[in-house]
């Protein structure tokens, strides 16, 4: 397995490993339920080191990237960021990603750790005859994430800066002896929160200055099972759970980052989907006691499996269980839905993320 940049303070702070994406990476610390909601009501931080950045630079950078992603790029300025997808030839989801215009002709993508090989192989193979060149800084570039109500409390102090006018989805160029740091208003919690971009060399000791600043804000390090419960919460996707190559971004309710009024590859098979795919991604929540988990049946009253669970959760906000899967198009908001756990029908209905009350 790879280490990330960070992975001695993983083992300081008693993180329990496990292997995600092929990365020895912290599941948890001090407990799942715990790091939610520190995250929730204070602030924690991440190593999210393990995912990979692609820089693509030159006089067609932006028209390389509004044909291979399915947002419209040209609307992306300059220290803005765009959450993105890219679409294969049978309309489905290669990865989804962030793509940040760094300059002018200077863009970085953000995918998905387990991908990165995939993605990489899928930009250069549709480079072509492109006026740009594109270069996989992955392993260069460490990131933390850092979430919570009093982030930017806590970025302020360690940066010396007011980062108070970043907008969602800006990001801001820094300079600590002499390399960049960016500074980015993005995360996968649905709380406040930033991602720094950092050179290698320098994240370990970004890290260590997070956590002694952030002893006041009752600062914890956070694993991968309480980012997983964050992102559940708000109904965020993973790749490799609820969207994968074999999902259309029609399927996956995510048309909203698709734009059809320009050229993108799998543009004519996505189209096609829309009109006669038979399944569409949901969010529930159980209203018989249970908690769902990725593999599950769902199922109608009478007992017939109409689609299944890819993501699940108990919700340490909302204290309900609560998830994501496919069912059949016809159902719709507010329809009631039975899990089938243990041999046993359990009650659930179809809804929004993140629930009203959370």
């Amino acid at each position: 397995m790879k280490k990330t940049p960070l992975f001695n303070q993983h083992v300081k702070h008693g993180g329990k490993m496990i292997n995600f994406g092929g990365f020895n990476m912290p599941i948890q610390y001090e407990g799942i339920s715990i790091e939610h909601k520190c995250v929730r009501d204070n602030v924690g931080i991440f190593d999210v080191s393990h995912m990979g950045e692609f820089c693509i630079e030159g006089n067609e950078a932006k028209d390389f990237l509004n044909f291979i992603c399915s947002n419209d790029i040209l609307k992306i300025e300059v220290n803005r960021a765009q959450y993105n997808c890219f679409i294969n030839n049978d309309g489905g989801i290669v990865d989804d990603l962030i793509v940040y215009r760094i300059e002018e002709k200077k863009y970085m993508l953000v995918v998905n750790a387990a991908n990165i090989e995939k993605d990489w192989q899928w930009v250069q193979k549709n480079l072509k005859n492109h006026d740009c060149t594109v270069k996989n800084l992955s392993d260069e570039i460490g990131l933390i994430s850092v979430q919570g109500p009093n982030s930017l409390n806590l970025i302020n102090e360690v940066f010396n800066f007011d980062f108070s006018q970043l907008k969602k989805f800006s990001f801001h160029n820094i300079k600590i002896n002499n390399k960049s740091i960016i500074v980015s208003n993005t995360g996968y919690t649905g709380s406040k929160g930033y991602e720094l971009y950092i050179d290698v060399d320098m994240v370990s000791n970004i890290w260590d200055q997070l956590f002694l600043n952030g002893e006041k804000y009752q600062i914890q390090a956070i694993g991968l099972g309480a980012r997983d419960t964050l992102r559940m919460e708000m109904g965020y996707c993973l790749y490799g759970n609820d969207i994968d190559d074999t999902t259309t971004p029609f399927e996956a309710n995510l048309m909203w980052v698709t734009n059809i009024e320009k050229d993108f590859i799998g543009k004519e098979k996505l189209l096609i989907s829309i009109n006669s795919s038979s399944k569409k991604m949901i969010n529930f929540k159980m209203i018989d006691r249970g908690i769902p988990r990725n593999g599950y049946d769902i199922c109608n009253k009478e007992g017939d499996k109409i689609g299944n669970v890819t993501s699940g959760t108990f919700s340490p906000t909302n204290k309900v269980g609560i998830g994501i899967g496919y069912v059949n198009i016809k159902h719709s908001l507010g329809d009631e839905i039975y899990l089938l756990i243990r041999d046993k029908l359990v009650k659930a209905e179809i809804t929004k993320l993140p629930l009203k009350n959370g």
